[in-house]
């Protein structure tokens, strides 16, 4: 996954219609991110200090990862 920006406009040099779309086309698959990071960091295994054995650590985080999952895929 390459690292992106959104194209910025100036005072000069407005934002074509195809650069709009690309900022939105960017900003959606960003807010998707953001928001799943945000789901993983109601468990704390990411919003804070790890303080467990790191052997446990991806065991850990493949069984938030896993609820988090099965909640996606069964909404209440």
């Amino acid at each position: 996954m390459l690292c992106q920006t959104p194209v910025k406009r100036s005072k000069r040099h407005p934002l074509s219609p195809e650069q709009k779309a690309a900022n939105r086309q960017l900003a959606r698959q960003r807010i998707r991110v953001e928001q799943l990071l945000r789901r993983l960091k109601v468990f704390r295994i990411l919003s804070e200090r790890y303080r467990n054995r790191r052997q446990r650590f991806g065991l850990r985080f493949n069984l938030i990862a896993a609820l988090y999952n099965f909640d996606s895929a069964y909404p209440l």
